[in-house]
């Protein structure tokens, strides 16, 4: 069954008993978003704001909350579009297996937008200050719509394979914008609509944008799906709700004929303004930058419209589920697209970019003994290869160093398998001076930081330690020691003040740690909080790795620089300490959370969910 609509969609998982509808007044500041989270947290269903304060639209959340109910989503296409995907890596298999891709032809049709005669989003007109307001967190700068699908479109190109749909924030309200005429538009390095907003700088025409929220699941799936530069995400949307994308042209405009909302409008060329705060999806505020900004033209909607939203934080998170299924259909490319990559992982309880972990092949010199190598070719592929190119940290493992497979998302075996292996003295690679993902803080800029790759390939060179070291000696305020993971040590330090400070605590710390054996904990984690760092894995991913630019904040005991490589004989330290110039944590308002108490206390809407 392909979707038509997102109401057909919420009909379907409210018969399945996945979808709980609040009748009451929600109010859109915060509120919202609160009961969001906790249904979230608990694996609860979609949730149906049925009466938004403030809007005279109902809107809808959670509707990916948890894996099964995004596969459910897409139960009758995943299989199909995954028998696509395949015949694209070896259009062989359909000569060696015509049995299993009989059908796929007729699945690819799917994918050919189609031009619609019936325009449903058209039925009426509003205003952007009608829509539901929603904002997640005390410090945000306003109202945004958090699944936007942003189309665009080349200078004076009507062939609709050639558009762009990506999923970029949209602020609809607060700082300097004239409510209901100008909308901020945030996108980061590596987008799609850049192209095509340097297209038009170079031309006087106007740079057109439509803006769609809603409509068949696929369609905000497609719009954040990483697919190569000349394909249309329109053509995966239509693969992945079994359907063509429906389209047509309006005023110069090209529209969702199926979206529940559009807002069209052009997008001011050499001006920007003040966008942001936002709470992001590094459970870190963004802050506010200047970006460019739209002059809103009209905003449609259909007659059973509803505002399709999620809240953004600390991951995991809803759109946890969009890198989940991601993975599912794109495996199958990996080793096409990088060969010799066996797995990988972006961690999402780290941000995504921050961590990744992958494994490689090791086949360049089998006659002696192993070292990284190959696998330091297939890091340097995935730091030069977009979305992948902003990781911060890259731990990258060689197969075959154990009988059994290495899985990246089994996480703690992973980080066993890299400690009991990694060599400190050899297998740290930097780039500094690089950038980094828009949204991380942790450099020494806006987008500006460095990255590192820790290799590692060989046989075991040391048993991890499952308890804390007895004789352990720290020096004066640094404190209260944690194991995290086997051969991970938390240690709880002073609050960081500057970097020359930073060094020569560390300068302190190292030294004497230099003459204890530590032999057993290849890797200290300094803090704010060890208790906190170590009391879950998602604490230590979150924080450890948020917190750290690796040029700045990797120290090691024992370390040396031999010509310009540096490395260590001891423990590596990483200083997760939070910055005076990192980004405030999200916190939500207790005002806020005692009132939306009521609704899950006994006799409320929601208190079945736990």
């Amino acid at each position: 069954m392909a979707y038509k609509s997102m109401k057909q969609a919420l009909l379907d998982l409210e018969q399945t008993g996945q979808l709980v509808r609040i009748k009451q007044e929600v109010d859109p500041y915060l509120e919202m978003a609160e009961i969001h989270w906790r249904v979230f947290d608990a694996k609860g269903p979609a949730i149906l704001f049925e009466n938004v304060k403030g809007s005279k639209f109902p809107a809808v959340s959670n509707l990916y909350g948890t894996f099964e109910r995004t596969r459910f989503l897409f139960r009758h296409t995943l299989a199909k579009v995954q028998k696509v995907i395949e015949l694209k890596i070896d259009p062989m298999q359909l000569m060696k297996k015509p049995g299993r891709y009989l059908g796929t032809p007729f699945t690819a049709l799917t994918g050919l937008p189609r031009k619609a005669w019936r325009k449903p989003v058209k039925y009426g007109e509003c205003k952007i200050s009608d829509l539901p307001q929603i904002q997640a967190w005390p410090m945000d700068g306003g109202a945004f719509i958090t699944l936007p699908q942003v189309l665009s479109m080349p200078p004076k190109d009507r062939n609709v394979m050639h558009s762009n749909l990506g999923m970029y924030r949209i602020q609809l309200s607060g700082n300097d914008y004239k409510m209901d005429e100008e909308i901020g538009l945030h996108y980061q390095i590596h987008r799609g609509i850049g192209v095509h907003h340097s297209q038009y700088n170079q031309t006087d025409d106007p740079f057109k944008v439509s803006i769609f929220v809603g409509g068949p699941p696929s369609h905000a799936f497609s719009a954040i799906m990483p697919l190569p530069e000349g394909l249309s995400e329109m053509t995966f949307a239509g693969l992945l709700n079994g359907r063509a994308f429906r389209y047509f042209w309006e005023d110069d405009y090209l529209l969702s004929a199926d979206a529940d909302f559009c807002i069209t409008g052009e997008v001011v060329k050499g001006k920007k303004k003040p966008e942001g705060p936002f709470g992001d999806h590094l459970g870190y505020y963004s802050l506010t930058h200047d970006f460019p900004y739209m002059k809103v033209d009209k905003v449609y909607h259909r007659k059973d419209a509803v505002w399709h939203f999620t809240a953004v934080g600390r991951p995991p998170a809803e759109d946890s589920s969009f890198g989940y299924l991601i993975h599912e259909l794109v495996k199958e490319l990996t080793p096409q697209e990088f060969p010799g990559l066996k797995d990988i992982h972006a961690v999402d309880a780290a941000g995504v970019h921050p961590l990744l972990l992958a494994v490689g092949s090791e086949r360049y010199m089998p006659f002696r003994e192993r070292q990284p190598e190959e696998i330091l070719t297939i890091a340097n592929r995935i730091l030069g290869s977009g979305q992948t190119s902003l990781a911060k940290f890259l731990l990258i493992a060689a197969d075959g160093d154990r009988p059994q497979p290495l899985d990246t998302h089994d996480m703690p075996d992973f980080f066993q398998h890299v400690l009991e292996r990694i060599n400190w003295e050899r297998d740290l690679h930097f780039q500094t001076k690089t950038t980094i993902d828009t949204l991380d803080y942790s450099g020494s800029g806006w987008n500006q930081g460095s990255k590192v790759v820790m290799a590692c390939c060989g046989p075991k060179l040391r048993e991890l330690g499952r308890e804390l070291p007895r004789h352990l000696r720290l020096p004066q305020n640094f404190k209260s020691p944690q194991l995290v993971l086997p051969g991970v040590l938390a240690i709880q330090a002073a609050a960081f003040k500057d970097q020359s400070s930073a060094k020569a605590e560390l300068d302190q710390l190292t030294t004497e740690l230099a003459g204890q054996d530590l032999e057993q904990f290849p890797l200290i984690i300094l803090a704010d909080d060890s208790a906190f760092m170590a009391q879950t894995l998602n604490n230590f991913l979150w924080a450890a790795f948020t917190r750290t630019n690796p040029s700045h904040d990797i120290y090691g005991v024992n370390s040396f620089v031999e010509f310009k490589h540096w490395g260590c004989k001891g423990p590596l330290i990483l200083d997760a300490r939070i910055k005076p110039h990192h980004a405030p944590v999200l916190e939500m308002d207790p005002a806020v959370s005692k009132k939306v108490d009521q609704l899950f206390a006994k006799g409320g809407v929601l208190a079945h969910i736990k």
